[in-house]
């Protein structure tokens, strides 16, 4: 059953679990489950994705239960008007804080601005032999993307050299490796953590906060956090 988080008479939003798709993809024919059926079925009403999250992500998924709630969230979040926190583990201590003003390039070639503010939470260096390294190290980071692009997070963190942990398309094979050996850890370790937003239809303000996934919280355990 999913962890429902939030719940209105125009939203509901989940904790969603890291691997589980948002809906059906003709890219993922290998999925039986996703959230938007899942949901449903769960609480017996028909629910519109209001934003998306990749499949390896996990956290906050906002749903909209009736149309004029979804056209209006989902131009929030078009506009940038929605506050997005996430966690990650990365790989090496990041700087205490930093902003990534990288474009991105879309599918089609075109460049989209892209922004993104982090701050370093924690840090951890383990006794951990990874190639001509004696140790392995590696930081808790908050990240607050300002724009919505496509893997924004990960592209980003692999452009300053600081790739998410367990992040296949974008991230550091050796490190993933390491993971998946020595802790049996083949999750991509970025929880969406926080949302805020102005409600679309009573104009209140919303908060939203989603805890760790378990897979998350035992490497949080492994690095002594």
């Amino acid at each position: 059953m999913l962890e429902i988080i939030y719940c209105d008479e125009y939203l509901i939003a989940i904790n969603k679990p890291h691997g589980l798709l948002v809906h059906r993809s003709p890219i993922a024919a290998d999925a039986s489950e996703f959230a938007l059926q899942l949901l449903r079925d769960q609480i017996g009403q028909k629910v519109n994705p209001a934003h998306r999250i990749d499949r390896k992500t996990g956290g906050i998924l906002l749903f909209a239960l009736d149309k004029q709630a979804e056209i209006a969230m989902q131009q929030q979040f078009m506009e940038n008007q929605v506050h997005k926190k996430y966690l990650a583990v990365v790989r090496g201590h990041t700087p205490d804080s930093e902003d990534i003003d990288y474009p991105l390039r879309k599918e089609n070639g075109t460049l989209q601005d892209a922004f993104t503010r982090y701050s370093t939470l924690k840090r951890a260096e383990l006794d951990v032999p990874l190639g001509k390294h004696a140790t392995s190290r590696y930081s808790l980071v908050e990240a607050m993307p300002a724009t919505g692009r496509m893997h924004q997070l990960r592209k980003h963190f692999s452009h300053i050299f600081h790739p998410i942990i367990g992040d296949r398309t974008h991230g550091c094979n050796k490190q993933n490796k390491l993971f998946k050996e020595t802790w049996g850890m083949e999750t991509m370790l970025l929880h969406a953590s926080h949302l805020s937003f102005n409600h679309p239809v009573t104009g209140n303000q919303v908060e939203i906060d989603a805890q760790l996934q378990p897979e998350f919280k035992r490497v949080i355990d492994i690095m002594s956090w």
